[in-house]
């Protein structure tokens, strides 16, 4: 068997994570990768880091060529991706979207949080959220899958079991979430360069971020329940991995709590239920995502910590567990023991 594959924006972060991984595959052909920077020049030239991998010599291309794949990774701004997934649905193709461009169903929500006029709404009908623990059986049938958020990823696995059993007492919940550098791009901006974000951690888009009604929306999509989300990201002094710690009110002790987490999960092949808070460092590369649980008994708050590297559970290695669904292969192909013990 031979899949190919094509991946736009491979030069971007989560372009170079897809080509890591997908170059791992014996079962997949990347038969094209395209990136307006470095247009022309091969993949070793650009990342030496390839140098003797099988795609050394491969050439990145301007223009993407929508015959010459079956499966598409778009690793591409928001805008872009809003065109170029509806060219490549009318062609036949299966799609992996990395961008925000169809993560939430309401087309009103893209004018104020991503700038543009969403209208492709019947595309946008057809894309399934690809968070395999909550839709894994459409994913199986998608021709496109919408990759979620790496906030939103981090976010909605902490929460899903208590908001599939209805446990949540309020509305709102309230989280806090540390990112790496990285999550930025690739793109040069001052106050991300060494001597600016060195020893230096803040929060940014304090009352509105995108990715607030991202996993709002994804919340009522599979429960049914409005929830409100008090949303605070921080950006920390390391280039990779992200930490969400979730507060929300629950009649349940700890060990009901974490009960619950425990059978939700137990069958989950990237989900790690730990007896300690994580550390960003252990899931460093990986597709994992490392989860606590606890209970302030005193308050009655419940406090789910969970971690993931932000370019790989929050966005291409998740892509690539959505590729193998999609492609009937086994959902943890080469995604179990790709992790970065010392990145």
């Amino acid at each position: 068997m031979s899949i190919s594959v094509a991946i736009a924006g491979a030069s971007g972060y989560t372009g170079i994570e897809l080509l890591r991984v997908l170059s791992l595959y014996r079962e997949v052909n990347i038969s094209q990768i395209t990136s307006r920077q470095f247009a022309g020049k091969t993949l070793s030239e650009v990342f030496p880091v390839f140098l003797k991998n099988k795609y050394q010599d491969l050439i990145f291309q301007k223009e993407l060529d929508t015959e010459v794949a079956e499966y598409y990774f778009l690793a591409l701004p928001h805008d872009a991706s809003l065109e170029t997934v509806k060219v490549l649905l009318e062609k036949g193709k299966k799609v992996i979207d990395l961008s925000g461009a169809y993560r939430i169903k309401d087309k009103q929500m893209y004018p104020e949080f991503y700038g543009f006029e969403h209208i492709y709404p019947d595309v946008l009908d057809k894309a399934v959220y690809g968070l395999p623990e909550v839709f894994r059986e459409e994913i199986k049938r998608a021709r496109i899958v919408a990759n979620p958020g790496c906030y939103p990823t981090s976010v909605l696995l902490g929460l899903f079991p208590v908001i599939l059993e209805g446990v949540l007492e309020e509305e709102t919940v309230i989280v806090n979430s540390l990112s790496g550098i990285s999550g930025a791009g690739r793109t040069p901006k001052q106050h991300f360069h060494y001597p600016e974000a060195y020893s230096d951690a803040y929060p940014y888009n304090l009352i509105k971020h995108r990715h607030t009604p991202e996993v709002e929306d994804v919340v009522f999509r599979f429960s049914g329940r409005k929830l409100y989300v008090r949303f605070t990201p921080h950006i920390i002094p390391v280039s990779r991995g992200m930490l969400s710690t979730i507060t929300f009110k629950t009649s349940l002790n700890r060990e009901k709590l974490r009960e619950l987490y425990l059978i939700k999960y137990a069958t989950e092949p990237f989900i790690r239920l730990l007896d300690s808070p994580p550390h960003i460092k252990s899931v460093i590369g990986s597709n994992y995502c490392d989860i606590y649980v606890d209970k302030d008994e005193r308050t009655g708050a419940a406090v789910v910590c969970s971690a993931i590297d932000n370019l790989g559970k929050g966005a291409s290695t998740q892509a690539i567990q959505n590729f193998n669904l999609m492609a009937g292969i086994s959902e943890d192909m080469y995604l179990s023991d790709i992790s970065l013990l010392f990145p």
